[in-house]
């Protein structure tokens, strides 16, 4: 099973939110300088590479030899303050090194990531822990055994993929080569950090999730502020060198309720930017958090909707959410390739598979759309190749997917889309995926489209779906071809003029090839969703974007839901009867 959005639902209640005064945390932002201006270099960049010639030398001599290496150190800056309830729960800035190294034996046409029949491909190597000091020794001595290491588990898998082939039937789809010829790329770009002082956040916090007390409906509440400074160093044999950072700050907000029937009702609030002067002001950390409450009161008290099969209406961030998992994951390159994967698109470049009014593209090069930051920003992808714009739809026809190295027929190079969480594999990913229209209206004409639906059909109501938490998707062979997606916010809407009621325990649920099909018409105002997204090679930041969409029909499904009561007592500020028994 394929989790992307969802999976972040652990803590998918990260919503990153700035209210300190500028003075309260400074930012070094390395700023984009001249082409022929260079940075100074890392001494970790030397030491890599030095490693890597002695390393290179070696052991593309052994059999079987190893034809490339990469090295790639990452250096983390981190600090978090998180609290609950009126209460500071912790407070903490770390800062930690980790090396991960890529040895491929072999050649690029077959070498031991190649994956025969159902076998599964080794997850990566991992990642090794290095000192944050610029100690040259001991950073070569540390490459030294990890790709020793490497090289060894690699040098075993191409025996083995060798013995497999000989057996094993392979498919037209995997003759492509394992790993994509690209030109190298260097690029030394100033180190970035930030300086915070945490005392501010830890009483935001404090009164941010006190706040929330004041309504008995809420049984938790969690406030998190995190900054993030990332510095990435990398080497490869083929010549690629490079050193970039990149800061991310976000405050997530996360309250809980239940209703009577022993559901679990969560609101979600986040705000994610990279620089200060985008910063949220405290009217709208206010109104977040008003919004917040009023909704989850709502929610305890509605009513649970029955499953059912109508017309529905999503706005921009649910339908951003939307095609993330119906569409994007079935454009990721590396699924086209995979015999164990259904391969829905696969074989359906130059076909309409949307209708002719919608376009979707994966810009990574976007930092912004709009006013709100993008999560999937980047400037190059986890195996050094640029990031860059990659049109997947136009006009309804599928022209491409997100590349990462390892190549299709027909789509023999990486667009930068080889992503990953520290430690994992790359695969290609999602990045900023942006959905565009031609056929657009506005809210109030969506709506009236959306009765005029409910009516020709016979409903005796469509669906308003104002925002999602995330979804999961089933690309696998051996699984239903299907999507789950689920909605936190959603409305009845009647023909008959009633006011919108409110209800819960909805999940969207079909199948992508169907589903696409639905869509008659959308908004013409883009909305963003930006979150974390898990799959294959672990979590990786993403951003989606798409104006609201009209749906002729969307099937839904009650929610999975908890049986377990609400707390007996109400919380002790709301109680009738004080402290002591004393009314």
């Amino acid at each position: 099973m394929t989790q992307s959005l969802r999976s972040y639902l652990a803590h998918a209640f990260c919503a990153f939110l700035f209210l300190v005064s500028i003075a309260a945390f400074t930012a070094k932002v390395a700023h984009a300088l001249p082409p022929d201006v260079q940075a100074k270099r890392s001494p970790l960049l030397a030491a890599l590479q030095a490693e890597m010639e002695r390393s290179m030398k070696a052991l593309s001599a052994q059999d079987p030899p190893a034809y490339y290496l990469g090295y790639t150190i990452t250096d983390t800056q981190r600090a978090e303050v998180s609290g609950s309830n009126g209460a500071l729960l912790s407070s903490s800035e770390v800062r930690n090194r980790w090396l991960e190294v890529s040895v491929r034996t072999g050649t690029y046409q077959l070498d031991d990531t190649h994956k025969v029949g159902e076998r599964q491909s080794a997850s990566g190597g991992g990642a090794t822990p290095v000192p944050v000091d610029d100690d040259a020794d001991v950073v070569r001595r540390a490459v030294w055994l990890e790709t020793d290491k490497q090289y060894r588990s690699a040098a075993e898998a191409l025996i083995k993929i060798k013995t497999g082939k000989e057996v094993k039937v392979d498919s037209a789809e995997n003759s492509a080569p394992d790993f994509s010829r690209e030109e190298p790329h260097a690029s030394i770009l100033p180190p970035v950090s930030f300086s915070l002082d945490r005392k501010p956040w830890e009483e935001k916090v404090r009164v941010y999730t006190g706040t929330f007390r004041e309504s008995a409906a809420i049984i938790n509440s969690i406030v998190t502020f995190a900054a993030q400074a990332q510095n990435i160093f990398q080497v490869t044999s083929e010549g690629t060198q490079l050193q970039y950072g990149q800061i991310r700050y976000r405050l997530e907000l996360f309250i809980q309720g239940k209703a009577p029937d022993g559901m679990d009702i969560d609101r979600y609030y986040n705000f994610d930017c990279v620089n200060p002067a985008d910063a949220p002001d405290d009217q709208a950390v206010r109104k977040a958090q008003a919004t917040m409450r009023m909704e989850l009161e709502g929610l305890v008290a509605s009513p649970i909707n029955e499953p059912s099969v109508g017309p529905a209406l999503l706005t921009g961030r649910a339908a951003a959410v939307f095609f993330h998992e119906v569409f994007g994951h079935r454009a990721e390159g590396h699924r086209q390739k995979d015999v164990a994967e259904g391969q829905t698109f696969a074989k359906k470049v130059g076909e309409q598979i949307l209708p002719d009014f919608l376009s979707i593209v994966d810009d990574t090069t976007m930092k912004k759309l709009g006013r709100e930051d993008l999560l999937g920003y980047y400037q190059f992808d986890d195996e050094g190749v640029p990031a860059q714009r990659v049109t997947l739809v136009d006009h309804g026809v599928l022209r491409g997917f997100e590349m990462s190295r390892s190549p299709l027929v027909g789509f023999p190079r990486s667009n930068g889309h080889g992503r990953r969480q520290l430690g994992a594999t790359p695969v290609s990913r999602q990045g900023n995926l942006i959905v565009q229209s031609t056929r657009t209206m506005t809210n109030a004409q969506l709506r009236t489209e959306l009765i005029k639906l409910i009516k020709q059909q016979g409903k005796p109501f469509g669906l308003l779906i104002d925002d999602i938490a995330g979804g999961f998707t089933f690309t696998g062979r051996g699984q239903p071809q299907a999507f789950q997606v689920l909605p936190l916010v959603v409305y009845r809407v009647f023909p008959d003029g009633r006011p919108d009621e409110l209800v819960r325990g909805v999940d969207m649920v079909g199948t992508p090839l169907a589903s696409l099909k639905k869509i008659v018409a959308t908004g013409d105002t883009p909305e963003v969703f930006n979150g974390y997204c898990g799959a294959e090679s672990g979590s990786v930041p993403v951003s989606a974007a798409s104006p609201a969409i009209l749906l002729s029909e969307l099937e839904v499904q009650k929610k999975e839901s908890s049986t377990d009561r609400p707390p007996i007592l109400p919380p002790p500020a709301h109680d009738v009867v004080k402290a002591g028994g004393q009314p």
